[in-house]
């Protein structure tokens, strides 16, 4: 399809009062000001929808509107039109077939584009129209770097043969930006942004290597034929992290920073030995990114109002547990930011310190040179504290030091790792805390897990499986599933076929009130875990994650992820399952 004359949008509005001349008058003034195209300022000054605009342009220039949300996008088809072109011609090869290409275009009507196209692509072309906010979300997404990594990693390899270079001063050459070694690892790091990836792996095979990228806790795998470009990258790393390029027997941790599409991340590197060479995990943190408030963790009201009324006592222990990865810090974090004021002083003892918050005294952890957290948190005391943090309890001398400081006026913060909030007594009795001690100064425990969210895009309604609906019978024996609506994602370009985009945590609160404390005191494990099943408010971590299937953040599966192998700390005498009304409830709490 050809398009023959170039149309001017606003006559092209005006004259089918779409529009009226004053607004486009105003329009086109912005538009000279802002230097954006016409169809966006109309959008943004709230004189025409972008939806109605589309649908008006779709039918005079006689072209179909593909909604980029639905349509699933061929990514060899992608591949055809290099970025660069994609983005300035604001154009996307969406499918392939024998008929020839289908294009994408934001503007159809630009000709100058359109043979541009026809002369890179050299395949017969059919137009669509693609929404510009889509179109530019959605190029962001598909044109991935893994094609580029792959090559930048065979040049790497070249370079390697016969030993014929010496690999640290091949990767330690500051006066070659243009290494491939560097250039392999800007992209790497560009990809991993791209993706929202919150860690990456660097993996040494037999002779492969694998790069794995975190993405909503779960891992996508690139595999790279050679062994030795891991060997060049774990040692460019570790001289970006002043490590020892030479121990390569013993595991070694270190940080540093990077520039990634203007955005400031700062990059944890933890390095350990395997039969195949060193393996490296890079945990990223945005700079640039908002601490989390209370509100926006996604607590349920109820039990952010209690988590709340905890946090801004003056004295005792507030402990959140959970796995590795389960946003344990960003909670702790979300709680510093909500208490820290003028008036308050709060010092934090971490390893590593992931966020930096102004007016807090942040201490980093170096076993190496003694400084661990027990001796760190002595010297804390000493500081005149109104609340510490401690990263994480990991011995008996650091939970004693921490419960003392609790007891004696202090609000102590830290992590355990546990499998919820009840276990929590147990571990810290099998640490060797007297219980005493924890009955005078623990307060509160808030157990967490992550789950990933339903990709808002793709979402549709499923029926449960017959293992969901018996899973849900054993949770929830009075819910009628068949009552409820589940959701999930299909797959579509903006969750990479994952259905998933984001990730929510699931929160298990228990407050510590008298007649849980004399349980810990007395060492009656079997009569705390009755009280605390029994306690008006407490809702498991299993349940908390139903509540999120049945309100239609996650799915059903994801919440069985979590929910599964927990929900024997249901008790059904006391905390009876959510009905109906309950789950309308739910929906209007989160509404």
């Amino acid at each position: 399809m050809n398009v023959r004359r170039k149309i001017r949008l606003g006559e092209l509005l005006v004259q089918n009062k779409v529009i009226s001349e004053e607004q486009l008058a105003q329009a086109l003034a912005e538009q000279k000001r802002s230097g954006r195209k016409l169809g966006r300022v109309l959008a943004d000054l709230g004189f025409l929808a972008e939806g109605s605009l589309l649908e008006f342009l779709s039918k005079h220039l006689q072209v179909p509107f593909i909604d980029l949300k639905q349509v699933r996008i061929d990514r060899e088809a992608v591949k055809l039109l290099p970025e660069p072109l994609a983005r300035r011609y604001r154009a996307l090869v969406l499918q392939q077939d024998e008929r020839g290409l289908l294009v994408g275009m934001a503007d159809p009507s630009d000709l100058h584009a359109y043979d541009e196209l026809q002369a890179k692509l050299r395949l017969p072309i059919r137009l669509a129209l693609v929404g510009e906010t889509e179109f530019l979300r959605t190029v962001d997404l598909v044109y991935r770097q893994t094609d580029e990594i792959a090559s930048l990693a065979e040049a790497v390899r070249d370079e390697l043969k016969e030993g014929d270079v010496d690999l640290e001063n091949l990767v330690a050459d500051e006066g070659s930006p243009d290494a491939p070694v560097l250039k392999l690892l800007q992209t790497m790091f560009q990809d991993a942004v791209q993706a929202r990836a919150s860690d990456i792996h660097i993996e040494p095979g037999d002779d492969k290597l694998r790069i794995r990228l975190r993405v909503d806790g779960v891992l996508q795998e690139q595999v790279i034929e050679g062994k030795r470009v891991a060997g060049a990258l774990v040692t460019r790393l570790k001289l970006m992290c002043g490590l020892d390029i030479a121990e390569k027997r013993l595991p070694q941790d270190g940080r540093f920073s990077v520039r990634v599409r203007d955005a400031g991340i700062d990059v944890r590197l933890a390095t350990m030995p395997t039969t195949h060479g060193e393996s490296v995990v890079m945990r990223l943190l945005n700079q640039n990114s908002a601490m989390l408030s209370l509100e926006q963790l996604g607590m349920p009201a109820q039990t952010e109002q209690r988590f709340r009324h905890l946090v801004e006592r003056s004295a005792g222990m507030m402990l959140v547990t959970g796995p590795t990865g389960s946003g344990k810090t960003t909670t702790l974090y979300a709680a510093l930011n909500h208490i820290n004021q003028p008036g308050v002083k709060v010092i934090t003892v971490e390893d590593p310190v992931e966020y930096r918050l102004d007016r807090i005294t942040q201490v980093q952890v170096a076993s190496k040179i003694g400084l661990d957290f027990a001796r760190v948190l002595r010297t804390a005391l000493r500081q005149d504290p109104d609340i510490i943090l401690v990263g994480e309890i990991r011995d008996r001398e650091t939970v004693e030091i921490a419960l003392r400081g609790a007891m004696t006026g202090h609000f102590v913060f830290s992590t355990l790792h546990t499998i919820n909030a009840v276990a929590t007594v147990n571990r810290l009795l099998d640490m060797g805390a007297p219980g005493y001690m924890i009955a005078a100064a623990l307060h509160g425990v808030v157990a967490q897990r992550l789950v990933r969210r339903v990709c808002a895009d793709c979402a549709q309604p499923v029926q449960p499986t017959p293992n969901q609906l018996a899973w849900l019978a054993a949770c929830r024996p009075q819910l009628v599933p068949e009552k409820q609506k589940f959701i999930a994602g299909s797959g579509c370009t903006y969750c990479n076929l994952s259905g998933y985009r984001g990730r929510v945590a699931v929160y298990e609160l228990l407050e510590i009130d008298r007649a849980l404390a004399e349980c810990i005191r007395r060492g009656d494990l079997d009569g705390f875990i009755r009280a605390a099943r029994a306690k008006d408010g407490y809702v498991p971590l299993a349940q908390s994650a139903i509540d999120l299937a049945l309100t239609g953040v996650t799915s059903l599966a994801e919440a069985m992820a979590v929910g599964s192998g927990l929900e024997e700390i249901l008790d059904e005498d006391r905390h009876q399952p959510l009905t109906d009304d309950g789950v309308e409830r739910l929906l209007a709490q989160r509404a």
